[in-house]
C-alpha cells in the first residue's frame, strides 16, 4: 500500500473541516451585525423636521449610530419600532433601509415624511397613501433623430409612459430569494394588508396652521390611493409635473420612497409610506411653498402615521 494513501484520506475531511468553520464563522458574523433582535416597526423618515415630533413622542427611546445615522428604538403606540433619518434622495433611502434591516429585526417599514403634490385636484397639507411606487427618472437619454423627435429604440423594458423630451423611462432589474434570476420592474406596490389598514384610518383630524400661524387656504384631506413617483431630483417645474401626472397618474413625487420600496420587495418585507404634501412641485403661483409649510405638512404625515399604528393590528 502506498505510504499516500493514508494522507489522502485526511485531506478531505480537512478541506471540508475548514469550509465548515468559514461558514459557521460566517453565520456567527451575520448573527453579530444585529445590534437589536427586539421585531421592530422601521419609521423612515428624510428631513430633520419629520423626525423632530416623532423623536418627541418616542417611549422607551435608546439612541445609536451606525455608520454615522441615528437609530432610535423605543415603542410608538405600544408598538416596538426603530426610528431613523434615511437622508434625501434615492441613493441615501435605499442604502439606509437596507442598514435598518441588516442591523435590526424589521419586520415592517413605513416611510413617513413630505412630498410634492403633482395631481392638481390635491392641495399642500394634504396626506397621501398611495398603491404603489415608481422611479420615473430610472431612464434613457434617446437620440434625436430629427427636431423634437427621439429614437426610443433600445430602451430596454416596457414602462406604459411618454417620454419627456429625450428621456424615456424604464423598468429597474431586481431579484429576490423567491426570484434570483433578475426581472424587470416599474412598480413597487405596496403591502396589501398594510394599504387596507390605511383604509380604516379616514377621521383623522389634520393640521391647517401651524407653530407660526401660517395657515392654509384649503382644509388638508387624507387621500389613499393612487400612484407615486420618486427620483433623484427636487421638482419644482410646472411642464415636469403635468408630465408626472399625466405619464404615470401620480398623486405625489419625492426623492426616496421609491427606493424605499424596491429595498423591500428585494427583502421581501412589507411597506408603506405616508406622504404629505409640502409644495405643488412647480404647480403654485409664486416660489415653491416648501419654506413655508414643510413644518405643517411634517406634522400632518406624523398624525396620519400615528393614528395608523394605533389602529393597525
Amino acid at each position: 500500500m502506498s505510504p499516500f494513501v493514508p494522507l489522502r484520506r485526511f485531506v478531505l475531511p480537512l478541506y471540508l473541516l475548514i469550509a465548515f468553520c468559514l461558514a459557521g464563522m460566517s453565520a456567527l458574523a451575520q448573527a453579530e451585525s444585529r445590534v437589536d433582535e427586539t421585531p421592530r416597526i422601521a419609521i423612515v423618515s428624510a428631513f430633520e423636521p419629520e423626525l423632530v415630533i416623532l423623536r418627541e413622542v418616542l417611549q422607551d427611546a435608546s439612541s445609536q449610530s451606525i455608520n454615522g445615522v441615528e437609530f432610535l428604538t423605543g415603542t410608538l403606540q405600544d408598538k416596538p419600532v426603530v426610528v431613523f433619518l434615511s437622508g434625501i434622495s434615492m441613493t441615501n433611502a435605499a442604502m439606509n433601509t437596507q442598514l435598518v434591516l441588516d442591523r435590526f429585526n424589521v419586520t415592517h417599514i413605513l416611510f413617513s415624511g413630505v412630498a410634492g403634490g403633482v395631481n392638481p385636484q390635491l392641495n399642500i397639507g394634504d396626506v397621501t397613501v398611495v398603491r404603489r411606487w415608481g422611479q420615473y427618472l430610472e431612464t434613457v437619454a434617446a437620440q434625436e433623430i430629427e427636431p423634437g423627435r427621439y429614437d426610443a429604440m433600445g430602451v430596454g423594458g416596457t414602462v406604459d409612459a411618454p417620454g419627456f423630451g429625450m428621456f424615456f423611462t424604464r423598468p429597474v432589474k431586481v431579484r429576490t430569494a423567491e426570484q434570483p434570476m433578475p426581472h424587470e420592474k416599474f412598480w413597487f406596490d405596496v403591502d396589501p394588508g398594510l394599504f387596507a389598514a390605511a383604509q380604516d384610518i379616514q377621521d383623522v383630524e389634520l393640521t391647517s396652521c401651524d407653530a407660526k400661524g401660517q395657515c392654509l387656504s384649503k382644509r388638508p384631506s387624507l387621500v389613499i390611493g393612487g400612484n407615486g413617483v420618486s427620483g433623484p431630483v427636487f421638482v419644482d417645474n410646472a411642464a415636469l409635473r403635468e408630465h408626472l401626472h399625466d405619464a404615470f397618474q401620480a398623486n405625489v413625487v419625492d426623492m426616496e420612497s421609491a427606493a424605499c420600496a424596491m429595498v423591500a420587495y428585494s427583502n421581501g418585507v412589507p411597506f408603506i409610506a405616508f406622504r404629505s404634501l409640502s409644495d405643488l412641485a412647480g404647480g403654485g403661483d409664486g416660489a415653491n411653498e416648501i419654506h413655508t409649510f414643510l413644518n405643517l405638512a411634517a406634522e400632518n404625515s406624523t398624525r396620519v402615521l400615528m393614528a395608523f399604528l394605533k389602529a393597525w393590528q
